[in-house]
């Protein structure tokens, strides 16, 4: 009997928008996070191996693809713009929007969409990784939070982190290739190893181990799921391999709109976490996010995040304002009004910069290491020293130098340096 016709249900094999994409020359733009260009990287590679040819812009291309982002309602009208100007042209999408917006874009455009899991399936196939001093390496999709204004975990669902054996063949391939800087990214990249009974302190411990001259930087951390794991993931940032670089999305200085938020974490929790790391790492580069404008957030509230901010003097703040989004609890809350937000927005950049300024003019004249990871054009290079602190020098240098500079000049979010 013929296996197709034995009475045994079968699972109908979908066809991906992908197996489309065979020997055409192929345009990806990409908007949005990091995951979001590691997803590109793949898909390049993927496309490469079908026999595509990558060019430089959508005029070039018989196909263009757009790697789409959704988190905010600015950049999902941008997104819109873009599809619509590309509306004539054989237009892929993929990223979070098609998966939770879908409606939106078919009405601006009829593309083909790629899941973005179906990158991620095909790659396995491929394997192979573009040369690149900053690799960037996934290790978690999805995250365990119930945000009540947030898009994105809608989008990515649920915790699935990638097993250590994966992460570790695929940084393996990063550094083989060129890459002198790692950086681990996700949606929370604390909450890796939850959902298979493992942290991240030991998917730290376990990629410093490669050989090979390279840093790692990890992405965003969740106080919530940093909290459990922070004395171990602490004592795994000691290795010489860790850039001393955390980023925590701490969102508000109020415990009440963190309660609205949903972020399962108190102020004090976040501090207490923040001061640990410190206590460690004096030196340590510390980011935060901070939504403002949420509804319901009063004057008190949002100068509790002031607060906050000057308490923490964090290296680096990125403030957004806050934006509705479709398909979250918050979607029908009475919003803040525009120029409210502007204000908060602009009074707490002041303040940051102002921190920023104090913090950075201590370097001016400093002696640090560098290592270069990046080619800014012809005759300029980005370096990270090991807390991460971003120095430009203009001097044609090659990716993975190692060597000492002075700092000479502070621009507020990086410094010019030269060879000492």
């Amino acid at each position: 009997m013929h296996p197709e016709n034995d009475g045994k249900p079968r699972t109908r094999q979908i066809a991906s928008a992908l197996d489309g994409l065979l020997n055409r020359s192929v345009h990806v733009m990409t908007f949005g996070c990091t995951y979001n260009m590691g997803d590109s990287r793949k898909l390049k590679e993927i496309l490469k191996s079908q026999g595509c040819r990558l060019v430089d812009t959508p005029g070039d291309a018989e196909a263009v693809v757009v790697n789409t982002c959704t988190v905010v309602g600015s950049t999902e009208r941008r997104m819109l713009r873009v599809l619509s100007g590309l509306k004539e042209k054989e237009l892929y999408v993929t990223g979070c929007m098609p998966v939770v917006q879908q409606d939106e874009i078919s009405r601006v455009c009829s593309p083909r969409i790629i899941r973005p899991e179906e990158i991620r399936e095909h790659y396995k196939r491929v394997g192979t990784v573009e040369p690149c001093g900053v690799g960037i390496l996934q290790v978690a999709s999805g995250c365990l939070g119930s945000c009540t204004y947030c898009i994105t975990r809608k989008a990515r669902g649920r915790l699935k982190s990638i097993s250590i054996p994966l992460i570790l063949e695929e940084a393996e391939k990063m550094v083989d290739a060129g890459a002198r800087e790692l950086q681990l990214t996700g949606q929370d990249v604390s909450a890796w190893g939850y959902d298979i009974g493992m942290n991240l302190s030991e998917l730290i411990q376990a990629l410093v181990q490669i050989p090979g001259k390279f840093c790692i930087r990890t992405g965003m951390m969740n106080p919530s799921t940093l909290l459990p794991i922070r004395k171990p993931v602490i004592e795994a940032f000691a290795s010489p391999g860790m850039f001393c670089f955390i980023h925590i999305p701490i969102q508000s200085g109020s415990d009440e709109i963190l309660n609205a938020m949903g972020r399962k974490y108190t102020v004090g929790d976040a501090v207490r976490i923040v001061d640990s790391f410190r206590a460690k790492y004096p030196e340590i580069f510390f980011a935060t996010d901070i939504i403002v404008g949420f509804p319901g957030e009063t004057d008190s509230q949002f100068e509790e995040s002031v607060d906050l901010v000057t308490r923490l003097k964090p290296n680096k703040v990125n403030i957004t304002r806050y934006s509705r989004r479709p398909h979250t609890p918050m979607a029908g809350s009475r919003d803040t009004l525009d120029a409210i937000k502007k204000d908060r927005s602009r009074a707490l950049l002041r303040r940051s910069e102002d921190i920023y300024r104090e913090i950075n003019g201590r370097f001016i004249g400093e002696k640090v290491r560098i290592l270069v990871t990046e080619k800014v054009k012809d005759g300029s290079v980005i370096c990270r020293t090991p807390s991460y602190h971003n120095v430009v020098i203009k001097k044609d240098l090659p990716i993975g130098y190692e060597g000492h500079a002075v700092i000479l000049e502070d621009r507020m979010y990086y410094f010019l340096g030269s060879l000492c």
